[in-house]
């Protein structure tokens, strides 16, 4: 299968960087993979899970909260509000941005209570999926 440069960027670090195979990506209006040749895609990525099947065919998985991802013929960059490692991501890592995002619901305008409503309860969701 085709490869292509691949990236995942958080503030703190890199979490992926070479070539890969397929990225599926949880966009803003929806999951979408990216493959090679992928036509130039911007998007903006709500909470939920990175797949990424390197140039080996291993699959990782990676938590994030937010951020962009840009497809452009040198490849695909994401950079992420926060990213987490699956093997890294725990019940007490998920409790806190459960935490964070209900916060973030008391504090919202009403023109951002739908959007922050929606990143919580797509927080909830990931963790009955993990059955954390």
């Amino acid at each position: 299968m085709a490869v292509f440069p691949f990236e995942l960027v958080s503030p703190d670090k890199v979490l992926f960087s070479g070539p890969a195979q397929a990225v599926v990506i949880p966009g803003h209006e929806g999951d979408f993979q990216v493959l090679s040749d992928h036509a130039p895609t911007m998007s903006a990525i709500r909470p939920g899970v990175v797949g990424v099947d390197d140039a080996n065919g291993k699959h990782h998985r990676v938590f994030v909260r937010g951020g962009f991802a840009d497809v452009n013929p040198l490849g695909l960059t994401i950079l992420a509000e926060t990213a987490i490692p699956f093997e890294d991501l725990n019940a007490a890592h998920l409790d806190q941005e459960i935490k964070n995002a209900e916060e973030d619901v008391v504090d919202a305008t009403e023109d951002q209570k739908q959007a922050a409503q929606e990143k919580l309860d797509r927080l909830r969701e990931l963790k009955d999926t993990m059955n954390l």
